[in-house]
């Protein structure tokens, strides 16, 4: 009979793969949805998921605070998916500026929730020392998840059209809801949960995160270098759909391509993020988080170099290595600097806001800069940016991994399972 941390690990598989579609709602999708569907341009589109996503990106440290604060996480990670979803689902009924803009305000709030929680739960369930693999894990799943679905959407948004990302999204809520409650209650040591060691049950004051975030140099190198990376990201898998859709007309073609995007990135990012978890004790945090800059650098350069669409597919290889690195090694990295503090979903929420600020502004320049110079002009701005980012990480960034004393304390006060 499967242990109570087997069966806890087991529905986190299981979690990670559904919850995929939640985590960050239509994400490039409706940027295709509005454009194709809609007929907005660029500009809109990226001042309309701008506006829509500030609210929640300076709600990540409150929100990471309250993920700490809590122990129903399962019912948090739960109510945010639910949360997301409808939030997605009401866009097709109001397709206006505004009543887009509130539901992402909304909708991110809840987004931002997702991510913090599932890993406070993974630490709670398997500890400190075996962190990285299980995060690399849930990425890899994570990953899957999302790959699976993309594959569904491109065989059917042909057919069916835009409805089935409205489908799909209510189908994977039900399958997030039920492996959040299948992971058992007692299986999640809380203490180790929220960034303290089992040992550590004291009640004594402890830095907010803002604190913790602002008095630690490697968090704000990690936050202020990957700032950077989201600036010139997080734009460019919506700039890469819509150049598809431009080239491709016809019923659902647009999402279709889009999610070939995904596809190929996601069939990368599996291997890529397992990978970064299993080998990122061994080989150090550092190498493989600079392996990212390189991988979106050398994207926004290739392309530009043909509108080819089985070209712009294959370019999407090195999304997914820099996307499953990052996701695999993120929470890892802020869990190896705030050990001990007692608030890792905050750190993680304030970090994650530096992070969200660059995102935000991708959306608004990259859609500023298509409408005034084009597709091509974008992209080299943008990997001008990760290049730019790159040689600031590798320069200034430490190795957060633990040292061999450290490894020792961890291993030493975490109970057998």
């Amino acid at each position: 009979m499967p242990t109570l941390q087997q069966r806890a690990e087991r529905a986190l598989d299981v979690l990670s793969f559904f919850v995929s579609d939640a985590r960050y709602g239509l994400g490039a999708y409706l940027g295709v949805y509005l454009l194709s569907e809609h007929g907005w341009d660029a500009g809109s589109i990226g001042a309309a998921l701008s506006i829509g996503a500030m609210t929640g990106l300076l709600s990540q440290a409150p929100l990471g605070a309250l993920v700490d604060a809590v122990r129903a996480k399962r019912v948090l990670i739960a109510g945010a998916v639910v949360v997301m979803t409808a939030t997605c689902v009401v866009i097709p009924f109001a397709p206006q500026f505004w009543s887009v803009s509130a539901a992402g305000l909304v909708g991110a709030l809840a987004g931002v929730i997702i991510g913090p929680t599932l890993a406070s739960i993974s630490l709670g369930v398997v500890g400190p020392m075996r962190f990285a693999r299980r995060n690399g894990r849930n990425e890899a799943f994570f990953h899957l998840g999302d790959g699976t679905l993309s594959l569904v959407i491109l065989l059917t948004a042909p057919i069916f059209g835009s409805s089935v990302l409205f489908i799909s999204m209510i189908f994977t809520a039900l399958v997030s809801m039920a492996a959040a409650a299948a992971v058992p209650k007692a299986a999640i040591d809380h203490q180790v949960a929220r960034g303290l060691l089992p040992t550590d049950s004291s009640q004594e004051a402890r830095p907010s995160a803002w604190s913790v975030l602002l008095g630690s140099r490697p968090l704000l190198i990690f936050a202020g270098c990957f700032a950077l990376f989201h600036l010139a990201n997080a734009s460019m898998l919506g700039l890469i759909g819509q150049k598809l859709a431009l080239e491709n007309t016809g019923q659902g073609q647009g999402i279709a391509l889009t999610a070939a995007s995904a596809i190929v990135a996601q069939s990368v990012m599996v291997p890529v993020a397992a990978l970064a978890g299993a080998r990122a004790d061994a080989w150090g945090r550092k190498p493989l988080l600079l392996a990212a800059f390189i991988a979106l650098a050398m994207r926004g350069v290739l392309v530009t170099l043909s509108d080819n669409t089985a070209w712009l597919l294959a370019v999407q290889l090195l999304d997914g290595v820099g996307a499953g690195l990052l996701g695999a090694l993120f929470a890892v990295v802020v869990a190896d600097v705030t050990r001990g503090c007692g608030h890792f979903a905050a750190a993680q929420g304030a970090v994650g806001t530096v992070h969200g600020i660059g995102g935000v502004l991708s959306l608004a320049l990259a859609g500023q800069l298509v409408v005034g110079f084009g597709y091509d002009a974008a992209f080299l701005t943008l990997a001008g940016i990760a290049t730019l980012g790159g040689l600031l990480f590798w320069v200034f960034m430490p190795e957060t991994r633990p040292t061999l004393p450290q490894r020792h304390e961890a291993t030493v006060a975490e109970p057998v399972t």
